[in-house]
């Protein structure tokens, strides 16, 4: 919950295989409520705390589970205006906000340009995967089973379209030192994207912003942006 009576409240989708309980989407979340921004974190399927199997979860299903999540959000009686990812969960935010028409503001942090990227990280193991229907990979030092049907249905996205028709504000952090998406994926997002868009650095971090300042940074760059875009309500008022 925000710190202070005015407020803004937020849905943070976290990067791919990690969770609700990352070091990043934890930060993050406790350094916005900080600033007067109240935020959900959540698992996605099959992952942390959620019910389900991760092997059965598609790239469709994180964007249904987040769009969820913000629909819980305002029946809980928190009007909620911004939707913020982490890598993949960046990639679900920009596909989900489509969906939400009262969503204010978008936040990538660190997101692949397309879910393409995901297909290159199981280069190793994708013929397995499409041969046999699935195959344990091995992902960020934990063990996944990864299905044909996930790999297909991150085949299916169109996130250049998505992006190009976003007809929200965004901001776009990414540090050029992150070895797992590259810079490159930013200027992607930049270019697709309709104004007004903005993109700030976060040098030197890695994907993770596993130091705390990172994190930190993140979240002081994306209060003083949300603030241009998004009307901060006062909760004792009703």
């Amino acid at each position: 919950m925000p710190e202070g009576t005015e407020a803004a409240y937020a849905v943070l989708a976290h990067c791919f295989t990690c969770g609700k309980n990352s070091v990043a989407a934890v930060r993050i979340a406790r350094a916005l409520a900080a600033r007067g921004i109240g935020v959900l974190r959540f698992d996605f399927t099959g992952l942390g705390q959620s019910e389900g199997e991760f092997s059965q979860a598609t790239f469709s299903g994180d964007v249904a589970d987040l769009a969820a999540a913000a629909r819980a959000m305002e029946r809980e009686g928190y009007p909620l205006s911004i939707l913020i990812g982490h890598s993949l969960g960046g990639a679900a935010a920009l596909a989900a906000a489509g969906q939400l028409p009262d969503i204010a503001a978008v936040v990538t942090i660190g997101a692949p340009c397309d879910t393409q990227h995901v297909i290159r990280l199981l280069d190793g193991s994708l013929d397995r995967i499409l041969h046999e229907g699935e195959a344990r990979v091995r992902l960020g030092g934990e063990s996944f089973v990864i299905s044909r049907a996930f790999v297909e249905n991150l085949r299916d996205q169109d996130q250049r379209h998505r992006i190009g028709h976003l007809d929200r504000p965004l901001l776009i952090l990414h540090s050029p030192r992150d070895e797992v998406v590259s810079i490159e994926s930013a200027g992607a997002i930049f270019q697709a994207a309709r104004h007004p868009k903005s993109f700030v650095s976060l040098d030197p971090a890695d994907h993770l912003l596993t130091r705390a300042v990172d994190a930190e940074y993140a979240a002081t760059m994306i209060a003083a942006w949300i603030s241009r875009f998004v009307p901060v309500i006062d909760p004792t008022s009703g």
